[in-house]
């Protein structure tokens, strides 16, 4: 039987994996947004006018990341304690010899849910930056036509 239980915990062990695999994707963002929010502050105190201000505006598209990212990493790090207790419920049914059906169902519907909440703010993330990261028109030459 605990072949079976193994078997069993395999498919949660994959989502854990995956899980891991989006947190290293979404660190690896927030060290580089915290680097550029670094390059920011140094700007801040160094510009003035125009040029201030759009150091300003960049700021809080960067801090709004941040936060954006931050959620999505606690969402994940629950999911993947949601994953640990349904491979825990699992493992522990077989060992005590009962089934706890409901507590291993509720325990990955919602490591699924959450999973799918972080993607959500990965999603909002990058749609931000795609947003502001859009290249100024006078610099595309659209005039000059297709190159």
């Amino acid at each position: 039987m605990i072949a079976q239980t193994i078997q069993l915990s395999l498919a949660p062990v994959f989502v854990l994996v995956a899980i891991g695999n989006i947190m290293n994707i979404l660190t690896t963002r927030l060290g580089r947004i915290v680097d550029r929010s670094r390059v920011l502050q140094k700007l801040y105190g160094e510009t003035s006018g125009a040029a201030h201000d759009a150091v300003v505006t960049e700021m809080r598209f960067v801090d709004r990341r941040i936060q954006l990212i931050s959620h999505a990493l606690l969402i994940l790090v629950s999911a993947g304690i949601g994953i640990g207790v349904t491979v825990g419920t699992l493992f522990l049914g077989e060992m005590l010899g009962r089934e706890f059906r409901i507590a291993t169902e509720v325990s990955f519907l919602a490591a699924i849910t959450l999973l799918m909440a972080a993607l959500v703010y990965l999603l909002l993330e990058t749609r931000l930056v795609a947003r502001t990261l859009r290249l100024p028109r006078q610099l595309l030459e659209l005039h000059r036509g297709e190159l």
